[in-house]
C-alpha cells in the first residue's frame, strides 16, 4: 500500500467505517432523525446537525486547499446556523457531507506522493499534515456526536 492509499484508507475508516476506535461519522449519523440531529441535549454544545455541517465544511476546505484555494472559512461557513430542521433538509445535509468527503477522497487519489511533505499552500502546513488533520477532525467530532446521541432522551444509540 502506498502512502497515498494509507491516507485514503484512514480517511475512509474515519468517515465510512471499520475505524479502530469505534463508529465512523456516517455510522453515527445513519439512524439519527432530524429532530434528534437539531436537538441540544448538552447545554452549550453544538447539535449533531451543526457538527455534521461543520465536518462537511472542513472536508470541503481540505479539498479546496488541495486545489489551491486557502479556504479560510468565515464563522458562518465554519459553524452554519440552522434555519430549516425538516427531514428533507437533514437528508440534504447528510448528502452534502458525503459529497464533500467523496470529493476530498478523489482529490487525494490524484495526489503525487512527492507533494505530501510540501506546504499545501504558502505559509500553511504540509499536504500530509493537512490531510491527517481532516481525518483527526472527523474522529474528534465523531466522538462528540456519539456523546450527543447518548445524551438524547430516547436517543437512538443507547
Amino acid at each position: 500500500m502506498t502512502e497515498i492509499e494509507r491516507i485514503q484508507d484512514q480517511h475512509k475508516r474515519a468517515f465510512e467505517g471499520e475505524a479502530w476506535h469505534g463508529p465512523s461519522v456516517q455510522e453515527l449519523l445513519k439512524d439519527v432523525p432530524a429532530s434528534d440531529a437539531a436537538a441540544h441535549p448538552i447545554s452549550g454544545a453544538h447539535s449533531i446537525w451543526e457538527l455534521a455541517l461543520h465536518i462537511a465544511a472542513w472536508e470541503g476546505a481540505g479539498w479546496r486547499r488541495l486545489k489551491g484555494d486557502r479556504a479560510e472559512l468565515p464563522d458562518e461557513e465554519d459553524w452554519t446556523r440552522l434555519s430549516d430542521t425538516s427531514e428533507d433538509a437533514w437528508r440534504k445535509t447528510r448528502d452534502n457531507l458525503k459529497k464533500q468527503y467523496d470529493e476530498l477522497q478523489l482529490a487525494i487519489s490524484h495526489l503525487d506522493v512527492s507533494r505530501l511533505d510540501q506546504p499545501i499552500l504558502d505559509g500553511m502546513s504540509s499536504v500530509y499534515v493537512t490531510l491527517q488533520g481532516v481525518i483527526q477532525h472527523d474522529l474528534y467530532h465523531a466522538g462528540q456526536i456519539a456523546i450527543l446521541k447518548k445524551a438524547l432522551v430516547g436517543g437512538t444509540n443507547r
